[in-house]
């Protein structure tokens, strides 16, 4: 009889070690959270989508909530990006700019050749044209050997036209200014609010160009912003962007061109506006699939939202299996003589996971 008894107590023990056993396993299941950090971002992702923000890295959502300096390439991004002549020394002088910019892919060369078309000019043929990066063209027009950019002596006027903030541009031969053309870009609408509230975020902004320090800082201050870099060539920006990393953290980069895209893939955020270039946006983390400069705002905002989330999501996750694992293991049987039933051990492992994400489907309806 006694036999029987003890065979029947262990054979209690046993199923309820068995029973204790399956219900850890099931609890232990990290479905949930396995599911928070994926669901947050591929809701994250839709919403920006909703927004008008192409997120194609997913590394880019999780890390714009860090940013704490962003850098503005100026044309194309703050500024509207279709530049148009203000000034003009004399005609003739434009009639060869314009022979020299037949040969040029430069935004600026654009704006140039639809003045002279404006004023009905006759352009000459060029000969021995070259590019100088960052530096202006040059070229050999009627048998005169010619230079057009940014260097050069400037008198009152045309340090008066770069306070405006046009960007003044010379041309010489044989050594000797010949006469200006001054091209001046509208900022676009809503900048400098937008620079104003990345800064009540604790956030910088910058503003990258290759203009001189008289015309970027008069295009800043219209823009609010107080760091500007200035005379910047276009394969010195990447360079800029890993100084400001190292003494600020984490920096975006806001650019359009292709000589944007070192930079745009040296930054921690890359956000390449969606009139950009191909290869600016290939090199970017973020597009901006339109014009409007405030989704730089509200692709921060998305992150740090989707974060927030994300973090919800891993405390409920960790949360229920630090209460429910005991409970399953039996903490409560020698008090309760209740053990964790198996059933309910899936139903609360199931409940756990469709919480967290439920919980990633609220950023559907955040206002960002």
């Amino acid at each position: 009889m006694s036999v029987q008894f003890i065979s029947a107590m262990n054979c209690g023990v046993f199923l309820n070690a068995v029973i204790n056993m399956v219900a850890v396993l099931i609890i232990a299941c990290p479905c949930a959270m396995g599911l928070a950090t994926p669901t947050a971002i591929m809701v994250g992702t839709g919403k920006g989508a909703e927004k008008g923000i192409l997120i194609k890295d997913a590394e880019a959502l999780e890390t714009a909530h860090k940013i704490k300096t962003i850098i503005f390439d100026k044309t194309g991004t703050l500024t509207i990006g279709k530049p148009t002549v203000t000034d003009v020394s004399s005609e003739k002088m434009l009639r060869i700019v314009g022979s020299l910019e037949q040969g040029s892919e430069h935004t600026l060369a654009e704006a140039i050749l639809n003045r002279v078309k404006e004023k009905g000019l006759r352009l000459s043929k060029v000969e021995a044209f070259k590019a100088h990066p960052g530096v202006g063209i040059g070229g050999i027009v009627n048998g005169k050997e010619y230079f057009f950019g940014n260097r050069g002596e400037k008198n009152e006027v045309i340090k008066r036209l770069e306070k405006e903030g046009k960007t003044v541009m010379l041309l010489e031969s044989e050594e000797k200014i010949i006469g200006y053309v001054a091209v001046a870009d509208m900022l676009k609408d809503g900048v400098r609010e937008v620079v104003e509230k990345l800064e009540e975020k604790g956030i910088e902004s910058w503003m990258v160009t290759g203009d001189n320090e008289r015309t970027a800082k008069a295009i800043a201050g219209e823009a609010g912003i107080k760091n500007v870099l200035v005379q910047v060539l276009p394969q010195e920006k990447a360079s800029k962007v890993k100084e400001l990393k190292e003494k600020y953290g984490v920096v975006a980069f806001a650019g359009d061109g292709i000589n944007d895209a070192p930079a745009l893939a040296a930054s921690d955020v890359g956000i390449a506006m969606g009139t950009g270039t191909d290869v600016a946006i290939e090199s970017a983390g973020i597009t901006l699939l339109n014009k409007d400069i405030g989704s730089v705002l509200t692709a921060i905002n998305l992150s740090r939202q989707t974060i927030k989330v994300i973090k919800q999501n891993l405390f409920w996750a960790f949360g229920y299996n630090v209460v429910l694992i005991p409970v399953a293991a039996g903490i409560l049987y020698p008090f309760t003589g209740w053990l964790l039933n198996p059933a309910l051990a899936a139903f609360a492992m199931a409940a756990s996971s469709i919480s967290v994400v439920l919980n990633s489907l609220r950023l559907k309806n955040l206002k960002i």
